[in-house]
């Protein structure tokens, strides 16, 4: 059962809320914000992305803030707002989110992808977790702050961005580029890439992750060369074929947890939790991180094949073949080391591997002691008494590569203990977010803003 603080009082669930606030009635608020907000389809591509911001401008504006629309490309649209602090504590702070989401085949799913249908405590819907979700949590965040008539010390800013989902060309890469004052002055970003779990390795744990790095996106296109032909005879030297054995290699190909600075203390901190037993015992560890897919993304490169391509017609042999293979590595590992390991172990000379993209921003890792870091500690402890929170790699690429190169401490957190059902949930059928990590994750955040955003005493400036 969760300590219960002073200045804190216990949830309906059992842990401990941030007082004076009408809590039960900002959850039914932001259900049907979150409700609407789902129904609003941006699938990227196209994005169509000012729809949803326009959404969220009128929630602003409503309260009194004013914002700005930013069009990135005809139909695209940024949203951004800001909430001014007297400067008794420096920098601001911005809280960024995605407008837009992946595709989503309705054929597959329980609940209309876009119909945002309550069953069970499930709010269904493609973006839920991903991360409309968290774009709610950042809202109220600024609306409650105002509403309450919150004194800042600091600015704090909201930021909701088009086309995460295919690069951020138009979205906060192009901002970097385009709108570079909005990126000044600011001290920290918070935005998605790591969350809360309620268990590690079959054992229930409060484990909230904080991430500070995420892995290189590294994506191979993989060629295969062969004799064209008449489908009728039989092929002499398939180029379908012989990608098929290049494939079946690279599924077959047993890769090892490849240990770095930033897994060392995740792995650390597993241990001092009590979650682990060794953390420099190998078969420990794998045994451990082994449960779930998530945790055997953050030890591991990885890779998936994605896309497949050959052929025209079915009487027709076609004289070339190719994969698309999303690959993610883990900080500090080389693009071209990794092309020349999958050509070893594809070992064809008329299969080839490149790069899809041949360049590749640097992995920027954000320091773990900072006032952001620590502050997400302590609200996530007094939350629950038993909780662990631990630096991480996000196994997923998000904004925070745009904005960790421009010196801000950029982190991913998701207030939320989402379960391995919902984790599973990015880009696939039957996205959810539980109510009740909805209402949880607003808490979290407003007590995490609150605190880094909260004015200064002037005894104490």
């Amino acid at each position: 059962m969760p300590r219960l603080l002073r200045d804190r009082r216990a949830s309906a669930k059992g842990y401990a809320r941030p007082m004076g606030i009408d809590w039960p009635a900002v959850h039914r608020e932001a259900l049907e914000v979150f409700r609407q907000y789902l129904r609003i389809d941006t699938t990227n591509p196209p994005g169509n992305e000012a729809v949803a911001a326009r959404f969220l401008g009128r929630l602003l504006a409503a309260e009194g803030i004013e914002c700005e629309f930013i069009e990135t490309a005809p139909g695209r649209e940024a949203v951004v707002a800001r909430l001014r602090g007297d400067g008794s504590r420096p920098g601001a702070l911005m809280l960024a989110n995605h407008l837009d989401t992946v595709p989503a085949d309705a054929a597959g799913w329980k609940a209309p992808p876009f119909g945002a249908e309550v069953r069970d405590g499930r709010v269904y819907g493609r973006g839920a977790v991903d991360m409309k979700g968290t774009g709610v949590m950042h809202l109220f965040a600024l609306l409650l702050a105002k509403r309450g008539g919150l004194r800042l010390g600091r600015d704090l800013v909201f930021l909701a961005a088009p086309d995460e989902e295919t690069g951020s060309i138009w979205g906060v890469d192009w901002l970097v580029r385009e709108r570079p004052d909005l990126f000044e002055g600011v001290a920290f970003a918070l935005n998605e890439g790591a969350s809360g779990m309620p268990d590690f390795a079959g054992r229930p744990a409060h484990l909230f992750e904080v991430a500070v790095s995420e892995k290189e996106l590294a994506p191979l296109r993989i060629v295969a060369t062969g004799v064209a032909g008449h489908g009728s005879k039989p092929a002499r030297d398939s180029a379908t074929v012989r990608l098929l054995d290049a494939l079946d290699r690279l599924r077959r190909w047993q890769r090892g947890i490849t240990f770095t600075p930033e897994t060392r203390a995740y792995l650390d901190g597993l241990h001092a939790a009590g979650l682990i037993d060794d953390p420099g015992d190998l078969a420990s560890v794998e045994a451990a991180i082994g449960v779930s897919p998530d945790t055997v993304a953050a030890f591991t490169n990885t890779l998936n094949v994605t896309v497949l391509r050959a052929g025209t017609q079915s009487n027709v042999i076609p004289g070339r073949a190719e994969a698309l293979v999303d690959c993610r590595l883990l900080s500090g590992q080389s693009r071209d080391a990794w092309v020349a390991e999958v050509s070893v172990v594809i070992d064809d000379p008329l299969v080839q591997v490149s790069l899809e993209y041949p360049t590749s921003a640097p992995v920027v890792v954000s320091p773990w002691d900072t006032e952001v870091t620590r502050v997400i500690t302590e609200v996530v402890t007094e939350t629950f008494e038993d909780a662990v929170v631990l630096p991480s790699s996000s196994i997923v690429g998000t904004d925070n590569r745009f904005m960790r190169p421009l010196g801000i401490p950029a982190y991913g957190f998701i207030p939320c203990l989402l379960s391995q059902e919902e984790r599973d949930g990015f880009h696939a059928h039957d996205e959810f977010l539980t109510v009740e990590n909805l209402n949880l994750g607003l808490e979290v955040m407003y007590e995490v803003v609150r605190r880094l955003c909260e004015a200064q005493p002037s005894e104490v400036r």
